[in-house]
């Protein structure tokens, strides 16, 4: 592989300079990028044509020197190949025609074969490393159970998360079975992912830090260590490393460490070092600028990249990025500085 540091750092191993990739990296701030969306017409067409979901995942690495390829999906396709109904709606976000109201519907739900209703996934993913040759690793990804269940509960979006958390107190074995299907579903869908050539994946748990420290561990981490004890850990002679990535989670970071994955993804709140300290070199860490520094000057993105560099230290098993998505509003020109002051300031800590 041509560049590698991605992977080397995802395992604590030496690099010349710290890796960096974005979540959300393909995506609306680019505009090559809106016009392919509007040639597919609507989202989960996007999704769903390998051809077009490789074109979007290609277009920030033609721009930018990322360290890494993300899988252009989407975290909701189980929910979908499950029967739910996704669709997108403006302004709105993602919605479901047939969300989940009672035990009844989850006993019901049937685990899909990701080689036959997320075939699409596994065409793009494999469609995605023949383009990429080899230049840098291709990252898959899942949501986490519970993140999927809300949008499942839910119906879409919420502020206030009133029927999931309502099923969860009310009716926790419902939740418990629902929880279940979908660690089974990920965890088969990841290990597809894999076969069809993803070189690392990452499970995000958007909606994990809404939750109390004893439902957290009971209804989303338990799930994901579920997860992460039947994943493919190597592939093709090659360790496959897992990125857990539980939002607003920072307190419970030596928790996410113990499940066993090889790195955690962090927000912003808490300064890397700090996070560091807690979970020692027992993990890699990803992370952690506010995406909002991305709306000011080249010269304040360079401080900040600075500061958190500084953070993190010298040694190995630090994969810079952002603690949360990119913002479609981003000046492209931002993001540019942004790679390129990780790339030039963190050769001093890899000497």
């Amino acid at each position: 592989m041509k560049n590698d540091r991605f992977l080397r750092a995802l395992l604590r191993q030496p690099v010349d300079m710290t890796p960096v990739w974005i979540m959300r990296q393909a995506g609306r701030y680019l505009p090559e990028y809106r016009e392919t969306r509007g040639r597919a017409k609507n989202f989960l067409k996007l999704c769903k044509t390998p051809e077009l979901a490789c074109e979007v995942t290609m277009q920030p690495l033609a721009r930018f020197p990322l360290d890494a390829a993300i899988l252009f999906s989407d975290i909701l396709t189980i929910p979908d190949a499950m029967g739910l109904g996704l669709y997108f709606s403006e302004g709105e976000g993602p919605c479901f025609e047939r969300p989940l109201r009672n035990k009844v519907e989850i006993d019901n739900l049937a685990i899909p074969d990701p080689n036959e209703e997320l075939r699409y996934v596994m065409d793009a993913v494999s469609l995605i490393r023949r383009e990429l040759d080899g230049r840098v690793p291709l990252i898959g990804f899942a949501g986490s159970p519970w993140t999927l269940a809300t949008y499942m509960v839910e119906g879409g979006t919420t502020k206030t998360f009133s029927r999931v958390k309502g099923l969860m107190f009310e009716q926790p074995q419902a939740m418990h079975i629902l929880l279940d299907k979908l660690a089974q579903a990920i965890t088969a869908y990841l290990n597809a992912q894999i076969a069809a050539g993803a070189q690392a994946v990452m499970i995000f748990d958007t909606w994990g830090g809404i939750l109390t420290t004893r439902d957290y561990f009971t209804f989303s981490l338990s799930y994901m260590q579920k997860i992460m004890s039947g994943l493919t850990r190597e592939y093709g002679g090659q360790r496959i490393p897992v990125i857990l990535f539980t939002k607003d989670g920072g307190e419970w970071l030596q928790n996410i460490a113990a499940t066993g994955c090889d790195a955690l993804g962090l927000d912003w709140k808490l300064p890397i070092g700090v996070a560091r300290e807690r979970v020692g070199d027992k993990v890699a860490l990803q992370g952690n600028m506010d995406p909002c520094i991305l709306y000011t000057s080249p010269e304040r993105i360079r401080e900040e990249v600075a500061t958190i560099l500084d953070s993190f230290g010298r040694g190995n098993g630090h994969v810079f990025n952002l603690g949360h998505g990119i913002h479609p509003q981003v000046d492209p020109e931002n993001v540019r500085a942004f790679v390129e002051a990780v790339h030039t300031l963190s050769a001093v800590y890899h000497q």
